[in-house]
């Protein structure tokens, strides 16, 4: 039998409570479960962060950086699929259910990658394709049940504060992948990934269970948890809702400008990597190796000041300017970005004003973009997020596919490829504004937002 647990108003701060009031509002009762949550999305991007070098290092190393951009633009076919099949599978289970039965799944297939990997088979491409889909569905779903979790009032409050463990498991992950690479090599460390996957189906039983004991507060919102969700798909409830289409175009014109902003970084890095060998001496590291380090070293720096932003920054802006104006940072940022590119097309521009713009969008952009759902349906929540977050994200790889392709043609340089997104971000802006608006009138009624 579950034990209630009391509403945050019937007790006092503990210690836990006011040790993390530290980052945000943390009221009587929510640390632990925030605390729980944040170690939940820790271990999430810990384990993709390995995997995100051991994927680029394999692609870059086996097919190159034209390669990794089609293979991005294969991975939005591959959620047209997908998508569909994870919402029918949550018509038929529970939450709990859902969360921990597609965790298993996907760490089930890193031991088949590895075992390829050892027997000598190319895997890069098939392992990018994989990863793509795994890391949008299991992020996207571990937020759907944060917003599920959680009223309005409080994800806006406590999202900053659970985002801090994303942050934090990005730069450990990376840190650590980065610097023992060359010794362990990316076939071991996709079985490390598979094992440390579990300890988030863990946690999210416990969270599961220690919310689902509040039923005597909040039987109706309990009895909800335990209930399958609608039968009306991802897709429908995004062309249906005005709301969801404007974040939906939104996240798919990001996507578009950060993967050509990648493809831009990674051309320069290939590039940077085969000069160095050519002018180091005999016997020195060889491409392979130099590749995973500067990956490895420019994620690193992009997860550490993400995380910093995220635990220092994040909160004030929600509490201060509110969800809204935050959807305006990341675009402003990456508008001077890329125009500084056009302008100065030099590595060192391009990997700097690339960890800028990946350090905001994985804290600032990241939880603004996850507390957009606070007010919307159960069935908007993880159906429609998974849609959004899974394949309108790879829409945009697909089309950034498109303008690499039409750009390998024309022989565009690095300058072209900045100056086109510049014009995509003029557009991106735009959407920002209509989700504002709707995101106006679907909150009317909350004072903190309208005070903000």
């Amino acid at each position: 039998m579950t034990t209630p647990v009391p509403f945050p108003s019937a007790q006092r701060k503990s210690l836990l409570d006011r040790l993390l009031s530290i980052f945000t509002d943390v009221r009587a009762g929510e640390g632990v479960s925030a605390l729980l949550l944040a170690a939940n999305v820790f271990y999430l991007l810990a384990f993709y962060s390995v995997l995100k070098i051991v994927r680029d290092t394999l692609i870059l190393e086996e097919a190159g950086a034209v390669a990794a951009s089609y293979s991005a633009a294969g991975q939005a076919l591959l959620m047209l699929v997908f998508v569909p099949a994870y919402g029918a599978f949550a018509s038929r289970v529970n939450r709990i259910w859902l969360i921990c039965g597609v965790t298993a799944f996907f760490a089930s297939h890193l031991l088949v990658f590895y075992a390829l990997g050892i027997a000598g088979v190319r895997i890069s491409i098939a392992f990018y394709l994989w990863i793509g889909v795994f890391n949008m569905v299991a992020v996207a779903q571990f937020w759907a049940f944060a917003n599920d979790v959680y009223s309005s009032e409080r994800g806006k409050r406590l999202f900053p504060l659970v985002g801090i463990g994303a942050s934090l498991g990005a730069v450990l992950g990376s840190a650590i992948t980065s610097f023992v690479f060359e010794n362990v090599g990316p076939y071991l460390l996709m079985l490390v990934a598979a094992g440390g996957l579990l300890v988030p189906v863990g946690l999210t039983v416990w969270v599961h269970r220690r919310e689902s004991g509040r039923a005597a507060e909040e039987p109706e919102a309990a009895a909800q948890a335990e209930q399958p969700l609608d039968k009306e798909g991802g897709f429908q409830l995004v062309l249906r809702q005005r709301y969801l289409l404007l974040i939906a175009m939104m996240v798919l014109l990001f996507s578009l400008v950060n993967t050509l902003g990648g493809f831009i970084l990674n051309s320069m890095i290939a590039t940077e990597a085969a000069a160095r060998v050519a002018a180091g001496p005999p016997g020195g590291p060889d491409e392979r190796a130099l590749i995973g380090t500067m990956v490895g070293t420019i994620q690193t720096s992009v997860n550490l000041l993400a995380f910093l932003l995220q635990a220092f920054v994040v909160s004030r802006i929600f509490k201060y300017v509110g969800v809204r104006a935050a959807l305006f940072i990341l675009p402003a940022i990456a508008l001077g970005g890329y125009t500084l590119m056009a302008v100065v097309p030099l590595f060192a521009i391009v990997s700097w004003a690339k960890i800028l713009e990946n350090s905001v969008d994985y804290s600032i952009q990241n939880t603004t973009r996850h507390a957009l759902f606070l007010p919307t349906s159960r069935e908007a929540k993880y159906k429609a997020k998974q849609a959004i977050d899974s394949f309108f994200v790879r829409a945009g790889d697909l089309l950034q596919a498109v303008v690499v392709f039409a750009g390998t043609a024309l022989m565009f340089t690095t300058r072209h490829y900045a100056i086109l997104n510049v014009v995509f971000i003029a557009i991106w802006l735009v959407l920002a504004v209509g989700i504002a608006r709707e995101h106006r009138r679907l909150t009317a009624d909350e004072p903190a937002e309208r005070a903000a």
